[in-house]
């Protein structure tokens, strides 16, 4: 069926070009190991107040799901119909029905993917939010640095009326100020961002986790900013992401605080609910990669708890990183849960990694697979619980989620 996909990318990828070239759009790009979608949909907050935007639905960061941001709010996958309505409306589609902006998530799974991606669309902003020292799918790359290269590809060719959004605190992401010959925003917690957060707090109110709030300090101007149901240092950046991208199209730091307050964390993405047995979830399922996961468990330790326990699953695609990476997870587990569950088989390099930095036996459990995790985990559980779900996709651990809060 290779030749068939091929075919629908090829179609796609035409439908998508003649679409942009037809109502010129401006486009917002996003790429990162780390906090694209959050940052995504921090940026669509900011924005679709004050102007006709579109943002890409769910995870559309790949050579299927760019095109299908460009060529609609598409939220299924009928390619007939998705083709056919597209032709129509390169034929005879207004102008005025199309947005002004695009905010497209860039993926770079492997070498040579923002190629395939940028001679699509190619951006006028591009936002880096985190790369780290070991990035998420580096078995797919030589080194660090490789990875490093490949996202820089979306700021390489940016346009002088254009401009790039970089992490002042992520010295790999900042080492990329190099090759933008565009004006360039950063942001962060760090002396010296543009758009500095500060006062940074993980709130909870009588036991409850209740949200974040900060400050935003730009050219000498500082606002309060309030994230209820957002948690985590990740959340923060990405609203200042969003932030530096507001100051860019001219909007006071004010009315941008203002629509912050109105950001939702995407599913599975340090996204709080109320669990059976009166227990309190993260849910940061969506994917792990060790620069999300110790941000994660940062903010575990930060909030008041009467338990915390971690369910913690496989981090893929790290190669020659995954023992140390998964080994100094579990170290640092063991200095934030009263308990720790493990799914997965490498995932047992985290318990391994808590049982050498002294965790109890008794207050670890290891599974190999998520059905097995399942049965035991609602007994394992106590009332006034916080518990943190993260791993990697393919573990799976969405399926905990559902079972643990049915109601949300």
């Amino acid at each position: 069926m290779d030749w068939l996909k091929n075919k629908l990318k090829n179609i796609l990828k035409w439908l998508a070009k003649a679409t942009l070239k037809k109502y010129k759009p401006g486009i917002i790009g996003i790429t990162g190991s780390v906090g694209k979608t959050s940052t995504k949909e921090a940026i669509y907050t900011v924005l679709r107040n004050f102007r006709q935007v579109r943002a890409s639905a769910q995870n559309f960061n790949n050579e299927l799901g760019l095109p299908l941001t460009i060529l609609g709010d598409w939220q299924e996958t009928s390619w007939l119909k998705i083709i056919i309505v597209s032709f129509w409306r390169l034929i005879f589609g207004r102008k005025s029905n199309y947005p002004e902006m695009l905010i497209l998530e860039y993926g770079a799974d492997r070498p040579g993917d923002l190629d395939y991606l940028l001679d699509i669309a190619n951006p006028q902003i591009a936002v880096i939010t985190a790369i780290g020292e070991v990035p998420v799918h580096i078995e797919y790359y030589d080194s660090p640095e490789s990875v490093a290269k490949e996202k820089a590809k979306i700021v390489r060719s940016l346009p002088s009326v254009g401009f790039a959004v970089l992490n002042q605190d992520d010295q790999v992401v900042l080492d990329i100020k190099k090759f933008v010959q565009a004006p360039v925003f950063t942001f962060g917690f760090n002396e010296g961002a543009q758009m500095k957060i500060s006062g940074f707090e993980n709130r909870s109110d009588q036991g409850r986790p209740s949200g974040i709030i900060f400050k935003l300090e730009y050219n000498k101007s500082s606002v309060p900013v309030r994230m209820d149901g957002a948690f985590g240092r990740a959340q923060a950046y990405a609203a200042a992401a969003a932030a530096c991208v507001g100051v860019g199209f001219g909007l006071s730091l004010q009315r941008i605080a203002e629509s912050l307050a109105y950001y939702k964390p995407p599913p599975h993405r340090m996204k709080f609910l109320i669990g059976l047995k009166d227990t309190y979830i993260i849910d940061d399922c969506y994917n792990a990669s060790p620069l999300s996961m110790r941000s994660a468990l940062e903010t575990i330790k930060d909030l008041p708890a009467k338990r915390k326990v971690g369910i913690l699953g496989d981090m893929l695609e790290l190669g020659n990183y995954s023992v140390e990476m998964h080994d100094q997870i579990g170290q640092l587990a063991a200095k934030t849960f009263n308990f720790l569950i493990t799914v997965g088989l490498k995932a047992k390099l985290i318990a391994e990694g808590a049982r050498k930095k002294g965790m109890a036996e008794e207050k670890i459990k290891s599974f190999n697979t998520v059905d097995e995790a399942g049965i035991e985990i609602l007994s394992l559980l106590k009332s006034g619980d916080l518990v943190l779900i993260k791993a990697s996709r393919g573990i799976q651990l969405d399926k905990i989620v559902e079972e643990l809060s049915p109601v949300n």
